[in-house]
């Protein structure tokens, strides 16, 4: 018989008494345990922070600002003219892979 035991890490955190008291108090109010508590609390906040920090959230105005530019962009400048030609340059149109080279270090 095969077990396999889940890989788990340890968060410990000191604080002063009085925060440990408002985290026993809401944990049992909750129905779990301070570390189930302060585990699952934790987590919904990471989870909101990295929903927050993944999501661009755009007003009306901006949206249509946004969906114009995509229909109606701006015709190429000279750097992104430069960057193609630099692209094809040193494309192998056989393979369709780069002949890339390092720049010379700047002395």
């Amino acid at each position: 018989m095969t077990t396999t035991a889940l890989e788990r890490g340890r968060i410990t955190a000191r604080v002063p008494m009085a925060v440990q008291e408002t985290l026993e108090m809401a944990a049992s109010l909750t129905g779990a345990t301070l570390n189930q508590f302060v585990v699952q609390t934790a987590l919904r906040e990471a989870e909101r922070i990295i929903e927050q920090e993944r999501v661009i959230r755009l007003s009306v105005r901006d949206t249509e600002a946004f969906l114009a530019a995509l229909d109606h962009p701006l015709p190429p400048n000279a750097a992104l003219k430069a960057a193609l030609e630099n692209f094809t340059a040193r494309r192998n149109d056989q393979t369709g892979t780069l002949d890339w080279a390092p720049r010379p270090k700047r002395v």
